[in-house]
């Protein structure tokens, strides 16, 4: 009996690191969804490893959590590897603090469109995300007397999936497709934050296991944000951390940077022990103050992030 329980529980250990490793040897579309969860994958196998180690003493459990060691060690370095250098205290000389709500509310949630509202209105934000916005569409009367300007949900579309909200006036703006799959998921903003022109960026990008459409979307987002000058805040649903090989090959073309660690956003049921696969990420001179989870998802299977950051000023 010992050596069947060993047995097994070997088996699901290599079975959930040989997934894990796959990606060392081939770049496959289909292991995105577990490529996000390695860290938690490979605890996982650590401890089944280990669980049958206690049932029968032999190398090849330890061979399982010495391997489940490295790939979570590994993970770790990949989580930080793109994150901004550090994250400020205070802005720079000059420069002004600003606050960005980014937020999947999930298009069924229509049960807390007035209490999502209620969050927008009063979160003292000076520009807002939603993506999966259709809950709140009945409330936007109310949400543009805080809010005047807008890109989604009736202007520059009929969809009502992507939307930007600003206290601000646009100074450029522009909303598009990431490929073929999903319509108007891309939306480019400039914003004058007190004297700083602001490029204000947002993706909502398809699940990474839908074929290789993840991919492409990506490689369509870095094309559409190359030609953008100065500060550039990138917020959104990206379905995959940044440890995917899709993700991390964006933000190296890109230069863009994020928070170290970045709060968890998904599943809700785990709480700050989940992952994050909404994002948001900063390129200089713009910098990340802070990004913290709003701990109330509100009906939404993502949880929200509140994002303080501060622009530098022209000498």
């Amino acid at each position: 009996m010992r050596h069947t329980v060993y047995c097994v529980l070997c088996v699901l250990a290599t079975l959930a690191l040989g997934i894990l490793a796959a990606r060392y040897a081939a770049d496959l579309w289909v292991l995105g969804f577990f490529e996000s969860l390695q860290t938690h994958i490979s605890l996982f196998a650590i401890i089944l490893a280990l669980i049958a180690f206690l049932f029968k003493r032999h190398w090849y459990a330890m061979f399982l959590t010495v391997a489940g060691a490295a790939l979570a060690i590994h993970s770790v370095f990949m989580l930080q590897e793109y994150a901004a250098s550090s994250l400020v205290a205070s802005a720079e000389a000059g420069g002004g603090h600003f606050r960005l709500l980014s937020f999947n509310i999930e298009d069924s949630n229509f049960e807390n469109g007035t209490r999502i509202t209620d969050f927008i209105v009063g979160s003292n934000a000076d520009v807002v995300e939603i993506f999966e916005a259709g809950p709140i569409f009945s409330e936007m009367d109310r949400i543009l007397k805080v809010y005047p300007y807008r890109i989604g949900c009736g202007v520059m579309t009929t969809d009502c999936d992507s939307l930007i909200l600003s206290k601000r006036p646009f100074q450029t703006q522009m909303m598009r497709s990431l490929g073929s799959l999903w319509d108007n998921r891309f939306i480019l903003a400039t914003i004058d934050m007190d004297g700083q022109p602001v490029n204000f960026a947002s993706a909502h990008l398809s699940k990474p296991y839908f074929d290789e459409f993840h991919q492409v979307e990506l490689g369509l987002l870095a094309a559409a944000l190359e030609d953008v000058k100065g500060p550039l805040l990138l917020a959104g649903d990206f379905n995959a951390s940044v440890i995917t090989p899709d993700m991390r090959d964006f933000l190296a073309a890109t230069g863009l940077r994020h928070a170290f660690p970045e709060p968890a956003t998904w599943p809700i049921a785990a709480g700050a022990y989940g992952i994050t696969i909404d994002h948001v990420f900063a390129r200089a001179p713009l910098r990340l103050i802070s990004v913290t989870q709003i701990r109330d998802a509100m009906g939404s299977n993502h949880f929200g992030l509140m994002t303080e950051f501060s622009v530098p000023r022209h000498q």
